[in-house]
């Protein structure tokens, strides 16, 4: 036995000082590719500002919180992870819509707690974001993992001509989903950080972040959408900020 002793000295040492995870689970904002060319998701540019801390992209473009719990993207996610790791949740741009006459196969049931609707297409029984949200975090602190919840980005704020920013109704429900998952969850106000910065860049600059249409970045604006998820996620307290080693200037909200 005393052959093998510094073999197990040194897995232990290694299990003891694993490199922890970072899942992202998302849509097209944040996914790598964004919403097709000339675009990119933030996702991808949130290395720049870590340490320490694995990242992995899992976010999939035109996903909503019910048709990425419905094709298993949480519960994959969930086979993956480790007590200390951490997943990132944010949708809303393709939770909206109406299932009283057709279903797109994102749109949620509307409200913020324990609603349900059927399908009018399928007869499926759809649920509310929250509900969604709230099912896959558990998922996730069940592990032992970290979930932090973050509300969806702004569309382009300036697209009208003048600058104007309305909080959607997601940003309350992702508070209220991590007040449920309790000490192993945080919340990060991402859309707000980022109509903040907007608001300060100007329209010149922020039309120029939008080559497509009005929801997706380009590699520049992406990468600004990734540096208000710091700068939100270092004012917010998380646990996962201790890995951020980027700096962070002006004030938290």
């Amino acid at each position: 036995m005393k052959i093998f002793a510094p073999f197990l000295v040194a897995a232990l040492a290694t299990q003891s000082w694993a490199v922890p995870t970072l899942y992202l689970a998302g849509d097209s904002t944040m996914a790598s590719g964004g919403g097709g060319s000339g675009t990119q998701g933030f996702g991808e540019y949130l290395k720049n500002s870590f340490s320490g801390i694995t990242i992995v992209n899992k976010a999939i473009g035109g996903r909503s919180a019910r048709s990425y719990w419905n094709e298993g993207r949480f519960q994959a996610i969930a086979d993956l992870v480790k007590a200390g790791d951490y997943v990132l949740i944010e949708f809303g741009h393709n939770d909206g819509g109406s299932l009283s006459t057709t279903d797109n196969g994102r749109t949620d049931c509307f409200g913020g707690g324990s609603e349900v609707c059927i399908s009018p297409t399928t007869g499926e029984k759809v649920y509310t974001y929250v509900f969604y949200l709230l099912q896959a975090g558990k998922l996730m602190t069940a592990k032992g993992a970290h979930v932090v919840i973050a509300s969806p980005t702004p569309n382009n704020l300036w697209e009208t001509g003048t600058w104007s920013y309305t909080a959607p109704r997601f940003t309350g429900y992702g508070r209220s989903v991590v007040t449920s998952l309790g000490s192993l969850a945080a919340f990060v106000d991402h859309g707000l950080y980022v109509a903040n910065e907007y608001k300060a860049l100007g329209a010149t600059k922020v039309n120029a972040f939008y080559p497509v249409d009005h929801t997706h970045t380009s590699p520049a604006g992406a990468e600004s959408v990734a540096g208000q998820f710091v700068k939100g996620l270092k004012c917010g307290g998380s646990a996962l900020s201790a890995y951020v080693t980027a700096s962070i200037s002006g004030s938290c909200y």
